[in-house]
């Protein structure tokens, strides 16, 4: 008798071990059926949220990878000066230490306001004449506009009268967004640089809202309201 009680004991308890392996079991499949569940839920949002988002890299804004600290003053004080659209120089897309005066070899004159030039490492830069807009000529797209074609004639006139050599004053920043050298332009001896010159001749707009010194934003300006009084250039246009 105490035999048979010890066995039916035993049954007794492998059965009740056995109905509690099982319920764990059912459990474990219930918890991991959730979780997978949650997983796949997670993952579709963060899809949804991704694709319905709107982008904000730099690409969209057009700021292109540049940093703080290489993003011109311009982007602080509205539009930035055009980038002509003749681009078939093989000119370098990179921006380098530039000193404060340097003596170039100009290659080609672009338009009334940009030079391609060879620097006295050998680098081959477009150059933009800070303060001094010429009417465009080579925007694509664009008409060309009155007086750009004098501008740049005379643009080129004066380069080739100082033996395509010339010396570039850095004054703020030393390139633009479009990788353009900035620079006041002196040919030859010359103590008037050529974007003071084409403002003088009426042939330039003087672009003073950006970052250069306040001596050279006055000495354009007051080329461009002389030129403006004799209604020379683009000023005999409006009357």
């Amino acid at each position: 008798m105490a035999r048979k009680r010890t066995s039916a004991e035993r049954q007794v308890a492998e059965t009740i071990v056995n109905s509690l392996l099982k319920t764990n079991s059912r459990r474990n499949k219930k918890s991991s059926g959730i979780f997978v569940l949650a997983t796949l839920l997670l993952v579709i949002f963060g899809f949804l949220w991704t694709a319905i988002s709107p982008r904000q890299d730099g690409i969209e804004n057009n700021e292109l990878d540049v940093t703080e600290e290489e993003k011109p003053a311009y982007a602080n004080e509205g539009t930035f000066p055009e980038a002509d659209d003749e681009d078939s120089d093989s000119v370098s897309e990179t921006r380098f230490f530039v000193p404060d005066r340097e003596q170039v070899t100009i290659e080609r004159c672009v338009d009334g306001d940009t030079l391609i030039v060879l620097s006295s490492s050998g680098r081959r830069e477009r150059v933009r004449l800070i303060g001094a807009n010429t009417p465009e000529t080579v925007k694509k797209n664009w008409p060309v506009e009155p007086f750009g074609p004098e501008a740049s004639a005379y643009t080129k006139s004066r380069v080739e009268e100082a033996g395509n050599i010339a010396t570039l004053v850095s004054d703020g920043n030393s390139y633009d967004r479009y990788n353009r050298r900035l620079a006041f332009v002196y040919l030859g001896d010359d103590n008037i640089s050529l974007n003071e010159d084409l403002c003088r001749q009426g042939l330039a707009k003087a672009e003073t809202k950006y970052s250069f010194s306040k001596e050279m934003k006055s000495r354009l300006e007051a080329a461009a309201r002389a030129a403006e009084r004799e209604g020379i250039g683009i000023y005999s246009l409006s009357r």
